[in-house]
């Protein structure tokens, strides 16, 4: 099967030389056809006679055009056929020479399209037919007219049947590969939506624990000196959150392991049953924090879940690290039809003056720093708005974040509780 295989791909390689293979078949076929005497007393027979001089020089040319069939199918085809009327015009008995100008008609259908084929094909049995009845001594109904006239109608369907086969062959595979690549890029999709997730979960981990374990070791070292028990709570903090932080991280990485690798995390993703343990680790931190819920007991679907309990997390931490002292968080979670509405709210002294009405996210509080991209001075280069923002999109949820009239900042995120219902409202016209 190997060498089977070997040859045909070297033919495939080297088409000339299977067509002068061809060409030199099909002239050993003409030569013994013109022993044939289809005139005998007793029907067909095989007599000791041999091709007339003009037939062979008919024959040769006939046959050594086929070696240019691929390259010049209708000039191959014309050139052919007009060997083949000489023949049948001045051979008596006739030679078979019209064989060389059947397979050029079939190499004319399988290498141009149906109208021309057909074109071609009636063109060619017509002339080459009514050459023979016309010219001949015999009946214009004779066996050898007929079968004339079968053979280049047979070239001609057989042509056009192996050039649809090989359309629908190619059609097919052009298919495979178009779905070969969809799926590819369908999966590099996938890899970097699953990456952007991570790479949220990672920011918004590290952002919330790493303002809690600054605020407690700044609060350590304030009263490392005068009131020790406090600076050793202050510390038994930080060591918590820090403990925190690498289970988080540890889960949240362990997510990257292909099925298999050991360890894998067995933590389940956080979630709003979560959030009187997030908001007492706040208040340890020394900000206030009021939760009230109104969801009803509402089971979320875990990508939800995941998002409301990040965005309550991120907006606290922006609490934590910008409102300043006095600030005093509110956070609020309330079921309303098919949405799950999350509102945190603070009136710290850092509250912003400032235009808007928070719907893209970037206004600030001025005062300390600068303004960093994510609408936080002192937080340089952070994306924390502009995380939580892509994470509820990405729910066909919607995100506003703004300065609060007064004084105070507000974060208010609506999350669908059916993705694809809310994603198809909000497509609608």
């Amino acid at each position: 099967m190997d060498n089977l295989s070997q040859i045909r791909c070297w033919l495939a390689r080297h088409p000339l030389t299977l067509d002068a293979g061809l060409a030199v078949g099909v002239f050993v076929c003409m030569i013994a056809g013109s022993f044939v005497d289809p005139h005998g007393a007793h029907g067909v027979s095989w007599v000791l006679r041999g091709p007339s001089t003009l037939s062979l020089a008919l024959m040769l040319p006939a046959a050594a055009a086929l070696v240019l069939r691929r390259l010049a199918p209708l000039p191959v085809l014309g050139v052919t056929t007009a060997l083949a009327l000489v023949e049948l015009i001045t051979g008596d008995p006739r030679a078979p020479v019209s064989m060389a100008a059947v397979i050029a008609l079939f190499t004319v259908a399988v290498a141009t399209d149906r109208p021309t084929t057909w074109r071609v094909g009636v063109l060619t049995m017509t002339v080459l037919t009514g050459t023979a009845m016309l010219s001949g001594p015999l009946p214009w109904y004779t066996q050898e007219n007929l079968g004339l006239f079968a053979w280049t109608g047979m070239a001609a369907a057989a042509g056009d049947a192996v050039r649809s086969h090989r359309g629908f062959v190619h059609a097919i595979q052009e298919r495979a590969e178009r779905a070969e690549r969809t799926r590819e890029e369908e999966a590099r999709r996938r890899v970097a939506e699953e990456r952007l997730r991570i790479a949220r979960d990672l920011h918004d981990v590290v952002a919330h624990h790493i303002a809690l374990v600054n605020v407690q070791a700044g609060v350590a070292a304030h009263v490392m000196d005068r009131r020790p028990d406090q600076a050793k709570e202050a510390l038994s903090h930080v060591r918590e959150a820090s403990r925190s932080a690498l289970n988080e991280l540890r889960a949240t990485v362990g997510l990257l392991r292909q099925s298999g690798d050991p360890e894998a995390p067995t933590e389940p993703a956080p979630g709003l049953a979560r959030l009187d343990e997030l908001a007492d680790t706040f208040r340890h931190a020394g900000l206030p924090v009021e939760v009230a819920r109104a969801d009803h007991g509402t089971i979320l679907p875990a990508a939800v879940d995941l998002a409301a309990y990040r965005v309550i997390q991120e907006a606290l931490t922006n609490v934590q690290k910008h409102a300043g002292e006095g600030a005093k968080a509110e956070v609020s979670v309330v079921r309303v039809d098919g949405h799950v509405e999350i509102t945190v709210l603070d009136g710290g002294a850092g509250g912003a003056h400032g235009s808007g009405d928070g719907g893209d996210g970037d206004h600030g509080r001025p005062g300390d720093g600068g303004e960093s991209e994510d609408g936080h001075p002192g937080d340089r280069g952070g994306h924390g708005l502009l995380g939580m923002r892509e994470r509820v999109t990405a729910l066909a949820g919607s995100l506003t974040a703004g300065p609060r009239y007064g004084g105070g900042f507000r974060v208010h995120a609506i999350l669908p509780l059916d993705r694809r219902a809310a994603a198809t409202t909000k497509d609608s016209p």
